[in-house]
């Protein structure tokens, strides 16, 4: 449930809905959507249109959930725990508006959540009673396949607010204090690459190095291969070499000396 959902976060609410850095068809944009929603972080337009301000505010006051701005607590998770919060900017997401059944995941956002909760207790149950051998019981799936995970998708997801802001290394000159971080990259699916992200947003590839995991795009990779996602969009050559900070004299012969 961990892997499940934090790839529908990163793949379809971040990569896709905010950032357009795929296409699908319509059908399959739900299906991600709903993969996204089961992470309990609201709807796709809601999700979708904070992370957009993010990028046009990065580290600057208006961004909501800036640990330089507004310090660490504030930006891993209070900030959305305000009504002011709460509300969806639509000026910044008009592109999803247009799709009804998108609008309907954003205003019963709880209720993909809540039928996940309810299917792993009843799979738990019917498992105690068909295989008891297997030592499954309701509880034990809603409590660790539902909430122990939910709390988990939480926080690696926060982290990338507040920690890929403080902890990294930047490689990119870019105007906020985004950082990659290799073991949020691990954690997240590639979303630890924060500072490549920032650099050049419309990539389906965060990881813009062959070393650099994501496990996201290579997901993407195979959904592609079956033909459910196309057009996934890379980093041209140009633009992954421009602006990059020299690397500290301690690396010089590291990885980053290697791809210089």
């Amino acid at each position: 449930m961990y892997a499940i959902r934090v790839f529908g976060l990163t793949a379809f609410y971040h990569r896709y809905f905010a950032h357009r850095s795929f296409k699908t068809s319509r059908w399959f944009q739900f299906v991600g959507a709903v993969l996204g929603n089961m992470a309990a972080q609201r709807g796709p337009i809601w999700w979708a249109a904070h992370h957009r301000n993010h990028h046009r505010h990065s580290d600057l006051h208006q961004d909501v959930h800036s640990p330089s701005q507004h310090g660490f607590w504030w930006s891993h998770m209070l900030w959305f725990m305000t009504s002011e919060h709460y509300r969806t900017d639509q000026r910044v997401v008009k592109d999803l508006l247009k799709y009804p059944e998108l609008r309907l995941l954003d205003r019963y956002d709880f209720a993909v959540p809540a039928l996940l909760g309810a299917t792993l207790f009843a799979s738990g149950a019917f498992l105690h009673q068909v295989a008891p051998g297997l030592h499954v019981n309701g509880w034990q799936m809603l409590v660790w396949g539902f909430l122990v995970s939910t709390v988990a998708v939480y926080h690696v997801t926060f982290a990338i607010n507040s920690l890929a802001h403080k902890l990294g290394r930047r490689r990119y000159a870019t105007r906020d204090d985004s950082r990659n971080n290799f073991w949020l990259a691990l954690l997240t699916f590639g979303e630890g690459w924060h500072n490549n992200h920032h650099h050049y947003p419309a990539s389906a590839r965060q990881g813009f190095y062959w070393w650099e995991i994501d496990l996201t795009y290579y997901l993407l990779v195979a959904l592609s291969w079956l033909g459910l996602v196309w057009e996934l969009k890379g980093v041209p050559a140009r633009v992954r070499d421009e602006r990059q900070v020299p690397a500290p004299a301690s690396m010089a012969t590291g990885t980053e000396a290697v791809a210089s």
